[in-house]
């Protein structure tokens, strides 16, 4: 049996357990958007397929679009840090050296990148504008589902990345064991999809940062500064050491606010912070990667024109600031809500990966008085 699951509705957007805040656990002090995910910035799109098949295939794809329109031709400014590099990100050297992005933004598993490349040329030679396109920079991120999922089967093919990026929308995303979260885990938990927003005052800008995390890494769980992963006894280098914390954190960053490549090689370093806050390690096997971009339509950069000038104002870098903050919380409660909002899974040759605890988990929080009432 074979379920392929796409984005769905506002309405069905959370499962009972609830997100973060769901469960009073505030994070940090500035305000989420009013859907606390990454489509808070205008015009960002997602759309996922998950892909359940038999005992053994637990794995998916998660499209993110800056814009509606042609990425290619209306090119985003964009930048991609390297908390860790053991991964394996493609179209890394082309935003580094020209600092835009031409695609849309794919998260899958590790041995599927290939397809999903083959996917994003497939999407950017058939759109109308691009007949005579030569080259397409594909920016793909992974994470390895390789423990529940059967890996090896490369059961993700070029027609589900298309029906994800076909699938894109605004609106709420969905969270936890979906798209390329279906198979990952994080913290020793059931990891997964998660998002979160924040929304500077108007007298900072009133610009909005939205955060997706792909969340398959390790390390000793922090929830709002609490030791959770201590409380609960599973943690990185415990006394057996029971707990591997290799695997990958996939951070994609969207902001409205109009920043240079520059700024935004600054704003992404802030996602590892975020990472970090909620007890991460960047281990030697993680592969920890952010990608920000500015959706900004006075900062994109056509593909074609007869100026050799590129005109916008940008915000200066004593502005930077309140949003280098956005950029941190957004991505921790993001992580935390992929955990939040996943659930035990069972795949590949018997494999479990528990949900989080969510009950033990709010009585630490009391017993700290991390929770707010």
């Amino acid at each position: 049996m074979t379920i392929l699951l796409g984005m769905i509705s506002t309405a069905d957007a959370r499962d009972a357990g609830g997100r973060v805040r769901d469960h009073e656990i505030k994070i940090g002090v500035m305000q989420p958007g009013a859907l606390n995910a990454i489509t808070d910035v205008k015009g960002v799109q997602v759309g996922q397929v998950t892909l359940i098949k038999d005992k053994d295939v637990r794995t998916g794809v998660t499209a993110i679009l800056p814009h509606s329109g042609n990425i290619y031709q209306e090119k985003v400014p964009a930048a991609i840090y390297i908390g860790n590099g053991f991964g394996k990100l493609a179209g890394y050297s082309q935003v580094e050296e020209l600092g835009t992005l031409e695609t849309p933004i794919i998260l899958t598993n590790t041995l599927s990148v290939p397809a999903a490349c083959e996917a994003l040329i497939s999407h950017t030679l058939d759109q109308d504008g691009n007949e005579s396109v030569r080259s397409v920079n594909s920016v793909v991120g992974e994470t390895n589902d390789g423990y529940l999922n059967d890996i090896r089967g490369r059961h993700i093919k070029e027609k589900h990345v298309l029906k994800a990026i076909k699938a894109a929308k605004g609106g709420a995303v969905k969270e936890g064991a979906v798209g390329a979260g279906t198979g990952t885990r994080c913290f020793g938990y059931k990891g997964g999809i998660g998002t979160s927003s924040r929304v500077l005052p108007e007298e900072l800008g009133g610009w909005t940062v939205g955060v997706l995390a792909q969340t398959n890494f390790g390390g000793v769980l922090q929830i709002a500064g609490v030791p959770v992963g201590v409380e609960l006894g599973k943690y990185y280098f415990k006394k057996a050491l029971d707990h591997d914390p290799d695997g990958s954190c996939m951070m994609v960053i969207m902001t409205d606010a109009p920043l240079s490549d520059r700024n935004l090689k600054r704003l992404a370093k802030r996602g590892m912070m975020g990472l970090a806050r909620t007890g991460g390690i960047a281990s030697n096997g993680s592969g920890d990667y952010v990608i920000a971009v500015s959706t900004a339509e006075t900062v994109r950069v056509a593909a074609d024109s007869d100026s050799k000038l590129t005109s916008g104002e940008v915000v200066r870098n004593d502005a930077m600031s309140p949003l280098f903050m956005a950029a941190i919380e957004s991505t921790e409660e993001a992580i935390l809500n992929s955990l939040f909002m996943s659930e035990t899974m069972e795949g590949r040759d018997g494999h479990q990966t528990p949900g989080l605890p969510v009950d033990k988990v709010k009585k630490i929080m009391a017993d700290y008085r991390a929770i707010n009432h």
